[in-house]
């Protein structure tokens, strides 16, 4: 198999560099000596540099000033994005973005992708259910009447739900499929209470209370939910990795500086093996996110469904970023627990991320069901 990325692939991922190379992840303080979020909402700054660069528009077609490219594309860039913890929604905004190119409306498409790629409206997706740990599509119903369709439920830890311009909901329907509303910042029945992330980041409970939505802005298109969710996880693995990659870095850095005995700790055989664990996980990861993405954006057959690769990248994500982070902070030692110290921003980020994509065990039955439903040979 040919995992060479593309010219365009690499470009979008060298710009990427270019952009990210002057964020300092150790700028922002560290959310052990806040009593609340690290900052009101993103990097504005940030995101007006990556429009210019012409990231916010990677999964758009030209017509609406983007580059027509895959979620290759936009993985390796948030690859990048998470290895200066970059504090952006550029994976929320791209996914619903790219989610109402490819199901939405005229007039919606119209409206908003153009604004979306230059950066100037937000997007974020409702991802996380009622508690974390339900299925988002059913923590809201949705019914319609003469005047479009009527939402009411709840969805917890919306990221970037106070900076963004519309929320893409997903909610349940007395038919018992799933449709995707774009919810508005304000208006009658939306109602936000703040919560905070174990990486310091404001999130959002996102209240709907009889909330109303025009018809247009509604895709009720069978597997949207679907494809949105399994973009939203692969993602989230990117970010994992770009993270993962940039702990082992710098635990690298460390240990080959530091000295005990009168010899660097990276000399030590059981420090170096710890250390070569670690970079298997990373391996293990990427060649599951490549693969994942490659579904996703390719629309490939398969033995199983695209939900089905994008589950074995979550497995080694969750589980790979969490041992990356807990080796580094061990080789680390004193350093590795002091808050003023980058590696425990990246160690709450990673734990964010780890919860985010939720336990490894329930992936490898969800895996385990799709295998019972489509068996292989």
């Amino acid at each position: 198999m040919d995992f060479t990325f593309s010219d365009e692939q690499q470009a979008a991922a060298e710009a990427a560099r270019g952009v990210f190379a002057r964020v300092a992840p150790d700028a922002v303080p560290s959310p052990a000596l806040m009593a609340g979020a690290v900052a009101d909402g993103h990097d504005r700054a940030l995101w007006a540099r990556l429009a210019d660069a012409d990231l916010l528009s990677l999964l758009l077609d030209a017509e609406y000033g983007g580059a027509g490219l895959d979620a290759i594309a936009l993985c390796l860039v948030l690859r990048e994005s998470s290895k200066v913890l970059a504090r952006v929604p550029l994976l929320e905004n791209s996914a619903a973005a790219a989610a109402v190119q490819a199901y939405g409306s005229q007039e919606v498409k119209s409206a908003l992708l153009a604004r979306a790629g230059r950066g100037e409206v937000v997007l974020t997706v409702a991802a996380h259910g009622r508690t974390g740990h339900d299925p988002a599509e059913l923590a809201v119903t949705a019914r319609q009447d003469s005047a479009g369709w009527v939402l009411d439920g709840v969805q917890t830890a919306v990221p970037w739900v106070y900076d963004a311009d519309f929320t893409l909901v997903p909610a349940r329907t007395a038919a018992d499929r799933t449709v995707l509303a774009l919810v508005p910042r304000e208006g009658d029945g939306v109602v936000r209470a703040e919560q905070v992330s174990t990486s310091g980041e404001r999130l959002g409970e996102l209240r709907l209370e009889s909330v109303l939505i025009a018809e247009r802005d509604v895709i009720d298109t069978e597997g949207a939910w679907e494809w949105v969710r399994d973009l939203m996880a692969t993602g989230t693995c990117a970010l994992a990795l770009g993270l993962g990659e940039r702990v082992l870095r710098m635990t690298a850095e460390y240990t080959g500086k530091r000295e005990q005995f009168g010899y660097p700790l990276a000399t030590f055989q059981a420090v170096a093996m710890q250390a070569a664990d670690r970079y298997i996980d990373l391996r293990a990861m990427e060649a599951t996110l490549w693969q994942a993405a490659w579904r996703i954006g390719s629309g490939a057959p398969g033995a199983l469904p695209a939900s089905g690769d994008v589950g074995v990248a979550k497995i080694w994500a969750a589980e790979g970023v969490r041992r990356v982070v807990q080796t580094a902070q061990h080789l680390h030692g004193g350093f590795g627990a002091d808050v003023d110290y980058p590696l425990h921003r990246y160690h709450a980020w990673a734990k964010h991320l780890e919860l985010s994509l939720g336990p490894a065990a329930a992936h490898e039955e969800a895996l385990g069901d799709l295998l019972a439903a489509h068996p292989l040979g």
